[in-house]
């Protein structure tokens, strides 16, 4: 375990883009807000994307709008002097726009495994100038990822577990392979029930039987209009109710036992600083605590 850590310690890049004189920080992705934060530069920010809603305090930061949907009026009105923005942050055309404006954007790649998570911290940490911070809360992060790791080989015959997205219009959608599910469910030592589909994608009736997982995860959101609207309406308890009582899910085992789980969205999917809890969190719903 202490050679796994030592390894991913030793995987951080060596030649990173670094702005420690940056003091108009704009964070665009949940799991980036959250690192600054961890990493203590918080005061630093002056604004974040609607995903950004961990710690509580970021909610008082400027939103700039969906980290997929920005515009480069909206992110440049904060006046930002640095912006980090997770991969995947967009359409393409603002984000060309913004690397244009001659001021520094550094994209923060994203990974959904041990490797990937503890990469993004250090590359934060590395735009910031801040190396001692990073290293710091690189080794916790990679102390709590070791114990998800032992706790997961711990694991006998591993559990299937089915990601549900939502469940609008009464039609499960699900998360398969290459997606931040999939990898949270591996790392809690755990079976994605869909192995078999890449991304997410909305699941038949038979599709969801023939999963026959054992848990099925759900996740909030951290708003309940952003739950209802995923939900067909539903708040997050009643999908849940609605969920176990689908007949697709009540004949699968998940459904017959009420296997199921709901956690936090960002702390779940996010791949932050709050990713090796996550794991641990998980584990313990999956197998009851072991």
């Amino acid at each position: 375990m202490k050679r796994l850590a030592l390894a991913l310690l030793l995987a951080a890049p060596a030649h990173a883009e670094t702005y420690p004189e940056a003091s108009r920080v704009l964070a665009i992705g949940g799991a980036v807000t959250e690192l600054v934060y961890a990493l203590g530069e918080q005061d630093r920010l002056v604004g974040r994307d609607t995903t950004s809603n961990w710690p509580p305090e970021a909610n008082a930061l400027t939103d700039v709008g969906y980290m997929r949907a920005l515009s480069p009026e909206g992110v440049l009105s904060v006046s930002p002097d640095l912006i980090l923005a997770e991969e995947g942050a967009g359409p393409p055309e603002a984000v060309s726009v913004l690397k244009s404006a001659n001021l520094p954007y550094v994209t923060v790649a994203e990974g959904y495994d041990a490797a990937g998570v503890l990469a993004k911290v250090d590359a934060v940490a590395e735009a910031l100038g801040v190396p001692e911070k990073g290293h710091a809360l690189h080794e916790k992060l990679a102390a709590q990822l070791t114990d998800a790791e032992s706790k997961a080989k711990a694991v006998g015959q591993p559990k299937k577990v089915l990601f549900v997205l939502s469940l609008q219009g009464g039609r499960v959608m699900a998360g398969g392979t290459g997606t931040s599910a999939d990898g949270i469910i591996r790392l809690a030592g755990a079976q994605n029930a869909l192995a078999d589909i890449q991304g997410y994608k909305p699941l038949t009736d038979e599709a969801v039987i023939k999963a026959a997982p054992d848990v099925i995860l759900m996740m909030q959101r951290g708003d309940a209009k952003a739950d209802a609207t995923a939900n067909g309406g539903d708040s997050l308890e009643a999908a849940k109710q609605s969920a176990q009582t689908m007949p697709a899910i009540a004949q699968t085992p998940a459904g017959r036992d009420g296997r199921i789980v709901i956690m936090d969205g960002l702390k779940l999917l996010g791949f932050g600083p709050r990713t090796g809890e996550a794991a641990i969190e998980l584990h313990g719903l999956v197998y009851g605590g072991s």
